[in-house]
């Protein structure tokens, strides 16, 4: 999986409202940072034999937070808040912060934080493609899915992953992938991207208070 690299010390300024020129901080690196210090702190062990149970659960609550912090992003280009060069700059600049490689903590760790990563690719990719309005949303999702895994098995992950992002666009504007697509998908990258376009939909079937939240200081 190629992560992006930093480019620099250079900062960005945050991603601000067309109307009220209020800058939105919508994710940073001291967040990133607290979520990586409770995974170092929670010791996680990876046993094939066993369910990760309670101690796995920080790494869904780690992707879960950083995907509200897009769909904050989306909800304000939705709400005519940003616009959509603001908009694909705010993910961005949330990308930057949690796509970047990271120091070794454990093997265990280190494979948990990859395949979440791995999921996170998936989801900005689809958060792009709705907002650039790549998609049709009335698209049957099952025969895209197929072309993402033949171009996945093709080695062609430039093309598989412009597949789901368009499934994903799809599902932020209201579709549903259909379940038997989910189980009966082969492990890989699309399975993992898809992952992350299934943790959006159901953070989107949750609490929906994120769309009126300010960004975080």
């Amino acid at each position: 999986m190629a992560k992006k690299k930093s480019k620099g010390k250079t900062k960005k300024e945050p991603a601000a409202s067309p109307k009220s020129k209020t800058v939105f901080p919508f994710y940073s690196e001291d967040r990133w940072n607290n979520w990586i210090e409770q995974v170092k702190e929670s010791g996680f062990e990876l046993n094939e034999d066993e369910d990760p149970g309670d101690s796995g659960k920080i790494f869904v609550n780690m992707e879960d937070d950083i995907i509200l912090a897009c769909l904050k992003v989306i909800a304000k280009y939705q709400n005519n808040e940003l616009t959509g060069d603001g908009a694909f700059d705010a993910l961005d600049e949330v990308k930057n912060i949690v796509l970047n490689p990271m120091d070794s903590i454990s093997e265990p760790i280190d494979l948990m934080l990859d395949s979440l990563q791995t999921s996170l690719i998936g989801v900005f990719a689809s958060c792009e493609c709705y907002i650039d309005g790549a998609y049709d949303k009335s698209a049957d999702l099952t025969p895209i899915i197929k072309s993402a895994l033949e171009a996945e098995e093709a080695d062609d992950p430039g093309t598989a992953i412009g597949y789901v992002a368009t499934i994903g666009a799809s599902v932020i504007a209201g579709a549903e992938i259909p379940e038997d697509t989910l189980s009966d998908m082969p492990y890989g990258l699309v399975a993992e991207w898809i992952d992350g376009i299934d943790s959006i939909s159901a953070a989107m079937m949750g609490d929906d208070s994120y769309k009126f939240d300010e960004a975080d200081e």
